[in-house]
């Protein structure tokens, strides 16, 4: 697989952003949007892991703090808002991308997915951004303008015979960023979902064996390499920067073209 190294602009410079969940993408995300010149929290449940991409960033001369963060839990969401606007002053972009993946037995349709697997997935991917959203508007609406980013799924639109929970969950974001985008444009906030194809990590490039490496690849129209923690970092970048100002209420697909949208 050949190189891949984004051009990286200042598009970022001063702004501060929180990401929410960290992990292949998020740690993506944190990483593009420091090299940008943005503050960067970086949340997630496992602390140490995050705590270890910032410390990275900051070696690489970037910007960027941990914070634990357990997205459905309401206290969690608030204190991480907390602390980006007692740290660097307020905050002027979102980025929700954790996700909880119970939902994924392809055994398992709306008869045989147990409640406890329906309940968790909505509970993280659904209860989890609303939650997030809740707490982070405030601070977001108080900048002349800011962003928020929701990781949704093709899952939300494809029409699947599996993930019945989770695709449900993704249709129920991309609602909830419409509904942000309708309310709060005219105070200067955008709200888009990105939705994301199979992007390949290093913790992906271990656990996955070939066939399932040679199913991704089968989904998109973009057979030359599967999609990469920086094509979605690429993407929400210019979503946060003023180059991305006109652009709300839309769910952009960066998955190599598995969902065409008009």
């Amino acid at each position: 697989m050949p190189d891949h190294k984004p051009l990286i602009a200042k598009r970022l410079q001063g702004k501060s952003i929180l990401v929410a969940g960290g992990g292949g993408i998020g740690n993506g995300l944190a990483r593009r949007f420091a090299a940008e010149g943005a503050n960067v929290v970086l949340g997630d449940m496992a602390v140490d892991a995050a705590e270890k991409t910032a410390r990275d960033i900051r070696d690489h001369g970037g910007s960027a703090i941990a914070v634990e963060l357990d997205g459905a839990v309401e206290s969690s969401a608030a204190a991480a808002v907390s602390l980006a606007c007692e740290r660097f002053g307020g905050l002027d972009g979102l980025h929700i991308n954790f996700a909880s993946f119970v939902d994924q037995d392809p055994a398992n349709g709306v008869l045989e997915l147990p409640m406890t697997d329906f309940d968790e997935t909505m509970r993280v991917n659904l209860r989890g951004y609303y939650l997030c959203t809740r707490a982070a508007l405030p601070a977001l609406l108080a900048r002349e303008s800011s962003s928020i980013v929701f990781t949704s799924s093709p899952a939300a639109c494809k029409g699947e015979p599996v993930r019945v929970a989770y695709a449900i969950a993704k249709a129920g974001v991309e609602a909830l960023m419409r509904h942000v985008a309708a309310r709060y444009a005219e105070r200067g906030l955008r709200s888009n979902c990105i939705s994301p194809g199979a992007t390949m990590h290093e913790r992906l490039e271990r656990e996955l064996d070939d066939e399932t490496k040679q199913f991704c690849y089968s989904l998109a129209l973009i057979k030359s390499r599967l999609g990469r923690p920086d094509d979605i970092a690429a993407m929400s970048a210019l979503l946060m920067s003023e180059e991305g100002s006109y652009i709300t209420g839309q769910v952009i697909g960066v998955d190599g073209g598995v969902i065409m949208r008009r």
